[in-house]
């Protein structure tokens, strides 16, 4: 489609300025939490989420992703509850989930305990009955041929209605709303829906107007080194699929190893891990259906690996179901036996400077050979802290050795904190899909 020449202009002015913004100081070790409101309590409500900060603080949390939180639109809704992303009013909160006033005592809550806030925005499409069809801004939006709205080409979402970019009005009122929750609420970024799909010009002038209020954290659903102009984090879509291969023995250790031989992310840039997310476990199925006994071990390494950890809410609870996306179905909390798990590995990549992202973030360094298939072995270095990961990504118990000077010497297991002494020559002793982490 034409592009609006004015919009291209102010797109490269805001590459320029946001070549400067990247990455607030707070998101250095941060980690992430991914709340899904409707199913997070039994109320399903903001004021459910609220209530379990002081847990999640204390797990390791420190940036919660709120799925969408706008009212939905209920023409064409699917199921009765209808889907987040089919949003009706940019501006308000869902009724389901509570008030504007709700939403401003959990932002304040969150920030109370040194956590912050983002909210996930929905760019590309609004619901068929957003008001601003009702408003007659039908220009808004991409229309068939009879002039009506439509659902984005190419997909199956025909709960929603696909928005022209190629209108500045449209772009500036875009703006406005994210603005306003950054300017009334405080919120502290955004999580980007399909961001792809939306051109980049408008990501650019939307981080420099966000920007302008407050320094904000971008995260992009979607992979491409062109959005590190705009986003500090991508999804690790690419990264999780070979972890799911490899535990359906489709890949093996090699396949992580050519992964991580490609040139470093451009502008500091860096991906969000995960074995689990609203879409992997509502769509694709839940951890333990596509990654079984591996769970654990490429949990590990999420965690640990260049990138920021994310964990889906339920994860802790070892959540063994796909949750309904269109209606109300509570995550069932009484099990909770993966809190120490998620708490170890959450705090390690708080505190270890070896683990930052962004500015001064370093490669792992691997110590096991790239023709290597059932193990995998690397360090991660930074001012003399080291953090040494050995995985056996096996179905079969391993012994794994390797001869590495800079490893030699004294560490604490992670997971036991029991004091180890290395000497160069390496070996290790691990079951099937076994992991081992030592610091110091």
């Amino acid at each position: 489609m034409k592009k609006i020449i004015s919009s291209l202009l102010f797109g490269f002015c805001a590459l320029l300025v946001n070549a400067q913004v990247y990455t607030p100081d707070w998101v250095k070790n941060a980690t992430i939490y991914e709340v899904n409101v409707r199913q997070f309590s039994p109320e399903g409500t903001l004021a459910g989420v609220q209530a379990q900060l002081p847990r999640l603080k204390e797990m390791g949390v420190d940036i919660l992703w709120l799925m969408p939180i706008h009212p939905i639109g209920e023409l064409n809704r699917k199921g009765s509850l209808g889907s987040y992303y089919a949003v009706r009013d940019y501006r308000k909160v869902n009724p389901e989930f509570g008030t504007q006033e709700d939403f401003t005592a959990l932002v304040n809550a969150a920030h109370e305990l040194g956590m912050k806030v983002i909210l996930d925005w929905v760019a590309n499409h609004t619901s068929p009955d957003h008001i601003w069809i009702q408003q007659g801004k039908l220009s808004w939006y991409t229309l068939d041929k009879e002039g009506k709205v439509q659902p984005t080409i190419g997909t199956d979402w025909t709960d929603v209605a696909d928005l022209n970019f190629d209108n500045p009005d449209m772009r500036q009122e875009m703006i406005s709303c994210m603005s306003q929750w950054v300017q009334e609420y405080d919120v502290d970024g955004f999580r980007c829906d399909v961001a792809g799909w939306v051109p980049m010009d408008f990501w650019l002038e939307a981080r420099t107007a966000l920007n302008q209020i407050k320094p904000v954290f971008m995260l992009a659903e979607a992979e491409g080194n062109e959005l590190y102009k705009a986003f500090e984090m991508t999804y690790g879509w690419e990264l999780h699929h070979i972890m799911n291969d490899i535990a359906k023995g489709k890949k093996n250790a090699s396949d992580i190893h050519a992964f991580f031989s490609k040139p470093a992310l451009p502008n500091n840039g860096f991906q969000m891990n995960f074995t689990s997310n609203h879409d992997e476990n509502s769509w694709n199925g839940t951890e333990m259906e596509r990654l079984g006994p591996a769970l654990e071990a490429f949990a590990v390494f999420a965690a640990t690996i260049d990138g920021m950890p994310l964990v889906y809410n339920g994860q802790e609870t070892s959540l063994d179901r796909r949750l309904k996306f269109f209606e109300k179905d509570p995550i069932n909390w009484d099990k909770m036996d993966k809190v120490s798990f998620y708490q170890t590995l959450l705090n390690l990549h708080q505190t270890h400077p070896a683990l930052i992202v962004g500015k001064g973030q370093t490669k792992p360094r691997f110590l096991s050979k790239a023709t290597d298939k059932a193990h995998l072995v690397y360090v991660r270095e930074k001012d003399g802290r080291q953090v040494l990961v050995v995985l056996n990504l096996s179905a079969e118990a391993k012994t794994i050795s390797f001869t590495d000077e800079a490893t030699a010497g004294n560490f604490t297991d992670l997971f036991t904190q029991q004091a180890v002494s290395f000497k160069p020559a390496h070996s290790f002793k691990l079951g099937p899909w076994a992991y081992a982490v030592y610091v110091r």
